[in-house]
């Protein structure tokens, strides 16, 4: 299994948000709490180009993993705690539910072995170690401590 390079790059996103916002004990140069970040900020902290963030930030804003506010003060922090942020929950916002092949999302029949495939049955449990796996993963570990 590889991720998509969206995936990849919302992974890279995250994990810089949690380290400009992930915790309350964050503060800046100015001595300052750092709580927002800017989708600017981040896609010049990644390399990433900033519509791609900015794509990124939709996803992930409507996963409610991050969230937005405008005007003074305002910008994007983390929905909820890093620590309670995962790698399963970021790549499904991107890419939808983990699995490893198509047959077993309810309703898609586009495989030509599906009538005779003695192995369809197991995959939702390859599927549950997968997720389970990358759910084991917290955003804390992807961004250092935070």
């Amino acid at each position: 299994m590889r991720l998509s390079s969206m995936a990849d790059y919302a992974v890279v996103t995250m994990s810089a948000a949690a380290r400009h916002c992930g915790s309350a004990q964050l503060v800046g140069a100015d001595g300052k709490k750092r709580v927002r970040v800017s989708a600017a900020q981040l896609a010049e902290e990644t390399g990433l180009p900033a519509p791609t963030v900015q794509k990124l930030v939709s996803k992930l804003t409507a996963a409610g993993l991050l969230r937005s506010a405008r005007g003074a003060g305002g910008g994007l922090k983390l929905a909820r705690p890093a620590a309670a942020i995962t790698l399963a929950d970021i790549i499904e916002a991107v890419e939808g539910p983990i699995a490893l092949t198509p047959c077993v999302d309810t309703g898609k029949h586009d495989c030509g072995l599906e009538s005779a495939c003695t192995v369809r049955p197991h995959w939702g449990v390859v599927n549950a170690a997968m997720r389970g796996a990358l759910a084991d993963v917290p955003l804390t570990r992807l961004a250092g401590a935070v």
